[in-house]
């Protein structure tokens, strides 16, 4: 498919649907134990509270949703030091079939986007280890941990785009 068949939209409720598919499909694909992916799931589906609460972008491809990202604004006791305020990627979801064909990055691009429109310092998420890579590749980086009983592992941040600057 071509790109000028895909574009980026806010979610309505009429995808939740099609985003829990989404999230349903990641989660059976962490390396996690038969059980524990059972009991996460109900925890990472979306509603409809959680498109009034958080920024939900999906991208459509030829009218169908084959990604989601959801993004709010960080705790300031989650950003990493120096970062006065920021976004957090709460979610981002790809359809198996749509794996590597830069829908991820169409996503994440919007949400950094979104930091520098709200003036914010970047874009900070908390991954499960098996993204650690992707995220890596999108140029964010690992945030040290600080606090052992406190803080998530697994965080990455990404710094706004620069005054004037563009995203691809």
């Amino acid at each position: 498919m071509t790109k000028s068949t895909e574009s980026l939209r806010p979610a309505r409720p009429g995808d939740l649907d099609t985003i829990n598919h989404l999230v349903a499909e990641a989660i059976e694909d962490w390396p996690l134990p038969e059980r524990v992916r059972r009991l996460a799931l109900p925890a990472y589906r979306y509603t409809e509270a959680d498109l009034m609460f958080l920024e939900v972008t999906v991208l459509e491809r030829a009218g169908e949703v084959v990604g989601v990202a959801a993004w709010e604004t960080a705790e300031p006791r989650e950003l990493p030091e120096g970062a006065a305020d920021g976004l957090l990627l709460h979610g981002l979801y790809v359809g198996r079939a749509d794996r590597g064909q830069g829908v991820g990055r169409q996503l994440v691009e919007a949400c950094r986007s979104a930091a520098h429109e709200a003036g914010v310092a970047g874009v900070l998420v908390k991954a499960q280890a098996s993204a650690a890579s992707f995220f890596a590749t999108m140029g964010f980086v690992p945030v040290p941990v600080r606090d052992r009983d406190r803080d998530y592992e697994q965080r990455y941040w990404l710094p706004s785009l620069p005054s004037g600057g563009g995203g691809n």
